[in-house]
């Protein structure tokens, strides 16, 4: 089994845009959770998300991070 990227997302109240506040690296969706909780929660966060890195399709580049993790991941 391998790790993956799993980027973070925060919204400090309803109605905020969420923002991305860094990344964890976890063997499944709920380790990321618990990682992504216990690195990120000097906050009081309204709303926390993590996104596996290799699921954010790039739109409207063909470089930078994203673009990456799709390049070099066989998840």
């Amino acid at each position: 089994m391998r790790e993956s990227v799993y980027d973070v997302f925060t919204r400090k109240e309803r109605g905020d845009r969420l923002q991305h506040v860094g990344y964890v690296d976890a063997f499944d969706d709920e380790t990321a959770k618990v990682y992504a909780w216990t690195t990120y929660s000097e906050e009081k966060w309204f709303e926390m998300c993590v996104v596996k890195r290799v699921n954010v399709l790039p739109v409207n580049r063909t470089d930078g991070l994203f673009v990456e993790a799709q390049d070099s991941s066989h998840d």
